[in-house]
């Protein structure tokens, strides 16, 4: 599928960039869009939180931009390193791309590689994310990091297979590395 490492590079940091927006968005106005206006008294999500200085990260808050470069960094090491490959060695394991079709080939890494990113990413995001001004507990970090992962994995699984992975293809073969015409 790739011509060498940079190529996949591009590729993984296409599909993070892309993932980690939309997950941002996800998380700011879809699941705590309306607590942000109740606290702050805001007529909207944005300016609500520009009130607050931010969104709350390592206890602090933190500009949306550096939320995202943070969650991009992250993301981009732990698909590099643990879960590409981990999730190419599983889909391997099941089906053999001899004998199946390329789109049921490639919808199979895309569900490997949302059940590995997903958990781990949530235990990033509980950990990112945790209520460090209330002190620490093991139970309440835990308690978050499972229900990060039960509000983000329909939403990771979902929009990897029809919406992410589909645009992230469209950007990298379509756009950057097209392959040159057969001459007629």
């Amino acid at each position: 599928m790739f011509k060498n490492k940079f190529q996949e590079g591009i590729y993984a940091l296409i599909t993070i960039f892309i993932t980690v927006n939309v997950f941002v968005l996800y998380t700011v106005y879809v699941l705590e869009g309306n607590t942000i206006k109740e606290v702050t008294g805001a007529h909207s999500v944005i300016e609500g939180v520009n009130m607050m200085g931010g969104i709350y990260m390592f206890g602090h808050y933190l500009p949306i931009w550096s939320v995202i470069l943070i969650e991009i960094g992250v993301a981009f090491v732990l698909d590099m390193f643990i879960g590409g490959p981990l999730a190419m060695r599983i889909a391997f394991t099941v089906c053999d791309p001899k004998d199946v079709h390329p789109l049921f080939m490639e919808a199979v890494i895309i569900c490997c590689t949302a059940a590995i990113m997903c958990p781990m990413m949530s235990c990033l995001a509980a950990v990112f994310y945790y209520p460090y001004y209330d002190g620490f507990n093991v139970l309440t970090l835990l308690a978050e990091m499972f229900k990060t992962l039960c509000r983000n994995f329909p939403v990771a699984f979902l929009g990897q297979l029809f919406f992410i992975q589909p645009l992230t293809r469209v950007i990298f073969f379509k756009l950057l590395f097209r392959k040159p015409k057969e001459a007629a």
